[in-house]
């Protein structure tokens, strides 16, 4: 079968199931570590596959400290939605979970679910202070297409 006979649906799956497939090859075959906090040992060295610039470093550290949560962090959800498909969301998490892979540096803490994680292999965290936005960045290396106004986007 063509791909032009299969449904539009199953054609969108197979692609996604693809794409899942290579971002696991990512993480497999990076041969970078860093600190990763994880359910299975506190300091186990990991594939590296989330990166926190000096910039997301300071201001989750300041955040830590405001919000008086010594083991809180930034989380950060890939959810289905918005013009492109997929998009972020951040909330401050008083602590991580079981399921929460957590990238640890100098104190400042980002938990990501392994679902998200997917998408995220590879991207790297910054803060960023302008006239126009202030808020936390992800480059993200798996990124395609984005919407106009940044806030969705496809893989």
């Amino acid at each position: 079968m063509h791909d032009r006979t299969l449904p539009l649906e199953l054609q969108r799956l197979g692609k996604r199931v693809n794409l899942l497939n290579r971002l696991v090859n990512v993480v497999d075959q990076s041969s970078q570590t860093s600190q990763v906090v994880g359910p299975e040992s506190p300091s186990a060295a990991k594939p590296k596959s989330f990166v926190l610039a000096d910039s997301a470093v300071d201001r989750l550290r300041q955040l830590t400290e405001q919000q008086k949560t010594p083991e809180g962090g930034l989380r950060i959800l890939v959810k289905g939605g918005g013009c492109s498909g997929l998009s972020y969301a951040m909330e401050w998490a008083q602590r991580g979970t079981e399921k929460d892979r957590v990238f640890e540096r100098d104190g400042a803490r980002v938990f990501i679910d392994s679902k998200s994680l997917l998408y995220l292999a590879g991207s790297e965290l910054s803060f960023e202070q302008g006239l126009m936005s202030t808020g936390f960045k992800i480059k993200n290396p798996n990124v395609k297409a984005s919407c106009g106004c940044g806030e969705s986007f496809s893989v």
